[in-house]
């Protein structure tokens, strides 16, 4: 159980933070780029479920806990080490992964295939998951940036990649089922 007694600590007022294990890393760290873009996404899943009702709102709420433990996961390094911290780390796992992937079979199920690139718009919920997807693409360039450099865990990665699919599909879900989906016409403007 987290309590925050205090909001304001001073404690990174020289430009470091801590990291999970205890750690003190630069601000600008690959590490906390990494985590700090989980920490966007999840802002703009917040902004998205003004605009989503009913299985979408559950899907978003379900979506930004476990962008909370994708946060914590890489906030954490060394999981060769998991063992000498006093508490069990938390990890992303595999089913996290294939929830995911079930869930963007069955509601891709209901698209018509595309045949063009579609562009953000369309509805205001469609056109935040775009946001929400374009922000996860970052986050997941970050995070496989950060596995160049040290261990990350591989359900991580996994887990973002498939989630900016799946905030793709669900941008056509809420786009009438890709009905009124914006399709990109190439040099329409030239």
């Amino acid at each position: 159980m987290v309590v925050l007694s205090k909001i304001y600590t001073k404690t990174g007022d020289a430009g470091e933070t801590a990291l999970g294990n205890g750690a003190r890393v630069a601000k600008h760290s690959t590490r906390v780029n990494a985590y700090g873009t989980v920490d966007e996404v999840n802002a703009t899943v917040g902004l998205a479920r003004q605009f989503a009702e009913g299985w979408m709102d559950e899907a978003l709420a379900r979506v930004s806990n476990d962008l909370f433990d994708l946060g914590a996961d890489l906030a954490t390094p060394d999981m060769h080490k998991d063992k000498d911290l006093p508490y069990t780390p938390l990890r992303m796992i595999e089913s996290q992964v294939s929830r995911l992937e079930r869930e963007i079979d069955e509601q891709n199920a209901k698209l018509q295939p595309l045949r063009s690139f579609i562009l953000p718009g369309g509805s205001r919920l469609a056109a935040q998951l775009h946001l929400c997807r374009t922000v996860c693409r970052r986050a997941e360039r970050l995070a496989v940036e950060l596995a160049t450099m040290e261990e990350v865990n591989a359900e991580a990665v996994k887990y973002l990649n498939r989630l900016s699919d799946w905030f793709f599909v669900m941008g056509r879900i809420a786009n009438n089922d890709g009905k009124d989906d914006v399709l990109w016409v190439p040099g329409l403007t030239r």
